[in-house]
C-alpha cells in the first residue's frame, strides 16, 4: 500500500508523537501491503531505528517510538519480501545493535528487535549463516543472553534464534563446533554448562507456573537437540556401539558420540523425571522434546551410572517413593480420560521433592501406560477411527510421532541394561500373568502393545511395539512366542526376517512359567481340555482338507516354513519306511 509509505516518509523529527504512533500502528495492522512498498518501508524503518538511541530526539523516530517501530518491522517481516530485506548482514547487524542498546532501558523493544531477526531466520534460510558469521556475530550474542538472563522471555527468543541458526549442519557446521569447543572472553560457562543451567531453572519455573517457561524450555530443547545431533558428526569422534545393541544391531539413534556432550544427560534426565503427563495430550511439549533429546544420547559404559544411578539412600525408602510415584502416574490415566483440568502452568503444583534416586525406566513405563490408555481406552482397536480423531483434535502430530519416541526410549534402556530388561519383563509379562483370556484382548499395556502389532495406520508404533516385546524376551523369538503366542507375533517376526513356526504345546507351557497348565502355542493362553468331538468319516475328511488348504496357503505366503507345516510333516511321517 503506497499510501502507508508516503505517510511514513512524510513524518519528520518535529512530527508529534501521536502522529508517529498512528502511522506505525497503521503499518503494523495493515491487511495488505504490496511487495515494493513493504520492502521500502522496511528499509526506511531500519534506517531510522538504527539511529534511534536512548534519549535521542533528532531523528524521525524518538526513543519512545522504538517499540512501535520494531513491531512494524516485525509485521512487515512476516512475509518473505520483508524478511529478505532484514536478512542482509548490515540490517541484521542494525537490529542486533538496537537490541543491545535497549537491553537495559526498554527490554520489550530489545526483545522485539530479536523477534524481527527470528522471523527472518525462519523465512530466509540464507540469513541463518549470515547471522552467525563473523560479520554479524549474532549467534554468540544469543548465547551471551542465555548465560546472563534468567527471564523466560529472553531465554525463549535467544533459544529460538539459536535453534533456527543451527538447524542445518551444512550451513552452521563451523558455528556449532565453535560454540561447543570455544569459550570466548566474556563468557564464563561452556555451552553445555549454560544449557544445563537453563534446563534446571526452566524445569523449576515450569512446574511453578512461571509465564513463558514452557515456551522457553521447548525452544531451548530444540537447540540442544540440534547440538546433540550435529556436533558428533562434525568432529573426529569414534563410532560407538551402545551396550546391548550388538545382538541384532538394534541401535536406536546416534552412531557417533563426543564426551564433550556428556554433561547434557543429567539435566535432561532430571527434566524427564520431573515433568508429569500433560493434558489433553499426555506427551505434549516440552516433555516430548526431552524424549527426542534423550534418544540422541547413547547408552555407553561411561554414562551407565548417569542413566541408572546407584542407590544412595536406603532401598526401602527408594522403593516406597517410586511406588507412590508410579501410582500417581497411573492415577493420571483416569484424570486424562475424564478430561479434567490440565496439569498446565495455571494449575501446576510446586516442584515435587527430588526422589531418593530418579528411576527413569519406571517413569517412562508410567508415561507409556498413561499415553496408551489415553489414546486406546479399554480394548479399543488401534485402527479405530476414534483413535485418529482424538490424536488429530489434540495435536498436529500423528500417534506415530507422539508415542513411538517414548517406546524407542524404553527400548534403548532395556537393550542396554540387563536389570532394566528384567524389570520391564516383570511388568509386562509377570510370572502370574492371567492367561485365561486372550492376551491381545487385555485392557492393559500388554494388550495394547499386542493390538498395535496388527495396526495398519500406525506403522512405526507397530514395529517399535514388537521390538520392545522382542527385547524384553532377550531377543529370542522362541521366548517371545512362548510368552505371547505365535499368532500375536508371527507378522512381526516375518517382517523382521525371522521365519519360524509355533512351538509345541509342551514347549510353550514350560516357557510360559505355567506349571501344570497347557499353554496354547498360538494364543499364549491356557488351553482347556476339551472332550473329543464326535465326527463322521466324511466330516473328518472335510476338516482334514480344510486344514491342508489353510496350511498350504500359509506355507506359500512364507508365514510358515515347510519344515514347520504340521500337515506336511504328518504326510511325510505316513510315507516314512
Amino acid at each position: 500500500m503506497a499510501d502507508l509509505l508516503v505517510s511514513y516518509n512524510a513524518l519528520s523529527a518535529s512530527s508529534s508523537r501521536p502522529d508517529v504512533s498512528e502511522v506505525l500502528n497503521a503499518v503494523t495492522t495493515a491487511f495488505f501491503i504490496d511487495d515494493p512498498s513493504r520492502e521500502a518501508l522496511v528499509i526506511a524503518l531500519l534506517s531510522d531505528i538504527g539511529s534511534c538511541r536512548p534519549g535521542s530526539t533528532s531523528g524521525r523516530l524518538h526513543h519512545s517510538d522504538a517499540h512501535l517501530a520494531l513491531s512494524a518491522i516485525k509485521a512487515l517481516g512476516r512475509q518473505p519480501s520483508g524478511s529478505s530485506v532484514i536478512a542482509s548482514a548490515s540490517n541484521l547487524s542494525t537490529l542486533l545493535a538496537v537490541s543491545k542498546s535497549f537491553k537495559d532501558s526498554n527490554l520489550e523493544a530489545s526483545l522485539e528487535a530479536l523477534r524481527c531477526i527470528a522471523n527472518a531466520l525462519l523465512l530466509i534460510e540464507s540469513a541463518r549463516a549470515t547471522l552467525v558469521g563473523d560479520a554479524v556475530g549474532g549467534g554468540e550474542y544469543a548465547i551471551f543472553l542465555l548465560e546472563k538472563s534468567s527471564s523466560p522471555d529472553v531465554i525463549f527468543i535467544a533459544s529460538r534464534i539459536l535453534f533456527l541458526a543451527t538447524a542445518s549442519s551444512i550451513t552452521a557446521g563451523s558455528f556449532v563446533v565453535s560454540i561447543v569447543e570455544r569459550k570466548p572472553s566474556g563468557r564464563v560457562l561452556s555451552l553445555v554448562d549454560i544449557i544445563t543451567f537453563r534446563l534446571e531453572s526452566l524445569t523449576t519455573a515450569l512446574l511453578g507456573g512461571t509465564r513463558m517457561a514452557r515456551e522457553a524450555m521447548v525452544d531451548l530443547l530444540k537447540f540442544a537437540f540440534n547440538i546433540l545431533t550435529h556436533y558428533p558428526k562434525l568432529v573426529d569422534c569414534e563410532k560407538i556401539d551402545e551396550i546391548g545393541s550388538s545382538n541384532d544391531g538394534a541401535k536406536v539413534m546416534g552412531e557417533y558420540w563426543s564426551d564433550r556432550l556428556d554433561g547434557l544427560l543429567s539435566p535432561l534426565l532430571r527434566a524427564f523425571n520431573s515433568l508429569p503427563p500433560s493434558s489433553p495430550s499426555p506427551l505434549a511439549p516440552p516433555l516430548n522434546h526431552v524424549i527426542h533429546a534423550l534418544l540422541t544420547i547413547p547408552y555407553i559404559k561411561s554414562l551407565q551410572t548417569v542413566w541408572f544411578p546407584p542407590l544412595t539412600h536406603s532401598r526401602r525408602a527408594a522403593q516406597a517413593f517410586l511406588q507412590t510415584h508410579h501410582a500417581t502416574a497411573l492415577a493420571t490415566t483416569s484424570m486424562l480420560t475424564a478430561g479434567r483440568r490440565s496439569l498446565s502452568r495455571s494449575s501446576s503444583p510446586a516442584r515435587p521433592p527430588t526422589p531418593p534416586n530418579h528411576d527413569t525406566l519406571l517413569h517412562a513405563y508410567g508415561l507409556l501406560e498413561v499415553a496408551l490408555s489415553h489414546y486406546f481406552p479399554g480394548t479399543t482397536e488401534p485402527d479405530d477411527a476414534s483413535v485418529r480423531a482424538t490424536a488429530k483434535a489434540e495435536s498436529d502430530s500423528t500417534l506415530d510421532e507422539l508415542l513411538a519416541p517414548l517406546v524407542m526410549l524404553i527400548c534403548k534402556l532395556v537393550v542396554g541394561d540387563t536389570g532394566a530388561r528384567e524389570r520391564m519383563r516383570e511388568w509386562l509379562l509377570p510370572a502370574n500373568l492371567d492367561r485365561t483370556v486372550a492376551l491381545e484382548t487385555r485392557a492393559d499395556t500388554l494388550g495394547r502393545l499386542l493390538r498395535l502389532l496388527t495396526s495398519v495406520y500406525h506403522t512405526r508404533l507397530n514395529m517399535i511395539s514388537g521390538e520392545l516385546l522382542y527385547t524384553v524376551c532377550n531377543h529370542d523369538p522362541t521366548t517371545l512366542i512362548s510368552q505371547v503366542g505365535y499368532g500375536n507375533v508371527a507378522g512381526f517376526l516375518f517382517n523382521k526376517g525371522i521365519v519360524t513356526g509355533p512351538p509345541s504345546s509342551g514347549e510353550a507351557s514350560s516357557s510360559a512359567d505355567s506349571p501344570g497348565a497347557q499353554i496354547n502355542p498360538i494364543t499364549g493362553t491356557i488351553q482347556e481340555e476339551r472332550a473329543d468331538i464326535e465326527m463322521t468319516e466324511e466330516e473328518r475328511e472335510q476338516e482334514a482338507e480344510r486344514l491342508f488348504v489353510l496350511f498350504d496357503r500359509l506355507e506359500r505366503t512364507g508365514a510358515v516354513p515347510p519344515e514347520a507345516n504340521p500337515v506336511r510333516r504328518a504326510i511325510q511321517r505316513s510315507f516314512a519306511p
